[in-house]
């Protein structure tokens, strides 16, 4: 509904010389919507020293768009192990990437400004390991997909797969947000409002549930204690009518002391966004109100 209110690399992982533009990295860094340095990812998950893939978790998968030519996906997660395969091999951007889980190998690779020691292990259009430089997100790791060594997953439905959805539309307009539009429905069949973009992340029919309903719905959602709130839980304002309500999904505290929170919405004005909120909170708007959707099983 509406809205309330530089180290080059040195092992081949780069693209070939004036094959890539590391301006439209930068300016995808400054243009897409996502708060850069409140350390994004899904709520908990640590990363894991340099080294190999294996016991990673692979709950959660996300496609992503790229950018530039002849980036390097290797064998393991670190960047300095052998080739085995290349997208974006002729044209610039051409290939999108499928990826279930990503390291911190501690091994930092830039081009131009955008730097990262994040690697996405990805499962088309190749399969292997791929530096997240080589995506087109403003982030230094993408967002909603869970890093090696993180907790296990909730009990029923998987909170890191919606959050991985959750991102999705941050990228999903040819690189851009899904925009905002409360008669609109995207290719994937839901409102490109803020409950639409709820119910995509949640996997609910088509074309979605309503605010009113995420929040009264008691097989959708259950109320919950602000202090009880995990990634993939909603704020819900459900007062009013079209014009001022509005649900957002929690992604993580910002601080100890819980003082303002990130999350996802689908936002009017602007479409899908990851930024830093209040709602809810002492100080912020008191209408929100958390509540737990049933399908995660706690």
């Amino acid at each position: 509904m509406a809205e309330h209110g530089t180290t080059q690399p040195a092992d081949g992982t780069t693209p070939v010389p004036g094959a890539g533009s590391a301006f439209h990295r930068t300016l995808l860094r400054r243009v897409l919507p996502a708060v850069a340095a409140a350390g994004l990812g899904v709520t908990g998950i640590a990363g894991v020293a340099h080294g190999a893939a294996g016991g990673a978790q692979r709950t959660a998968a996300a496609d992503f768009p790229t950018w530039g030519t002849r980036w390097v996906v290797h064998a393991d997660a670190d960047t300095r192990s052998p080739a085995v395969g290349m997208i974006n091999n002729a044209v610039p951007g051409k290939d999108r990437i499928t990826a279930d889980y990503q390291v911190d190998t501690g091994h930092r690779v830039c081009e131009g400004s955008a730097c990262s020691t994040y690697t996405a292990h990805i499962t088309g259009p190749v399969s292997g390991f791929l530096t997240v430089v080589a995506v087109a997100v403003p982030q230094d790791r993408l967002p909603g997909i869970p890093v090696q060594g993180g907790p296990p997953p909730q009990p029923g439905a998987s909170r890191q797969e919606m959050l991985a959805r959750a991102a999705s539309w941050l990228t999903a307009d040819n690189g851009a947000p899904v925009p905002y539009s409360q008669d609109k429905v995207w290719k994937d069949g839901y409102r490109q409002d803020c409950s639409g973009y709820v119910s995509m992340a949640l996997r609910l029919p088509t074309p979605g549930a309503n605010t009113v309903g995420l929040a009264t719905d008691r097989g959708l959602t259950r109320p919950i204690a602000l202090g009880e709130l995990k990634g993939g839980d909603l704020l819900v304002d459900a007062t009013g009518d079209n014009n001022n309500r509005h649900v957002v999904i929690f992604e993580k505290w910002n601080d100890a002391a819980h003082s303002s929170y990130t999350a996802f919405e689908q936002r009017g004005g602007h479409g899908t966004d990851h930024r830093s909120l209040t709602y809810g909170l002492p100080g912020g708007d008191a209408e929100f109100m958390p509540y737990r959707p049933v399908a995660f099983g706690d």
